[in-house]
């Protein structure tokens, strides 16, 4: 049985509400810990900061992001197994 258009067009409405919350709520608390990492005290230009969310978010994608903190200090000091270091 089809649905009419009007109850179509009534749930992409209410599909479009629940979206602008979970929009709200993912920029609050990414706002929220930018700002305890000390990003509302930098002058950066938006597109600079934009980029380098994307190369967090990238980063996170890729699994790079759940290393152990002895992992992440060995590739940020040029121990990783290949001895060059993350890049």
């Amino acid at each position: 049985m089809k649905k009419p258009s009007s109850k179509i067009r009534a749930e992409i409405v209410k599909l479009q509400e629940q979206l602008k919350q979970a929009e709200t709520r993912d920029a609050e608390r990414i706002g929220r810990i930018a700002l305890k990492a000390g990003l509302g005290d930098i002058e950066i230009d938006e597109a600079e900061l934009q980029a380098a969310f994307e190369e967090v978010a990238t980063r996170f994608r890729k699994g790079l992001g759940k290393r152990s903190v002895s992992a992440t200090a060995a590739i940020s000091t040029g121990e990783a197994s290949d001895g060059r270091g993350e890049g």
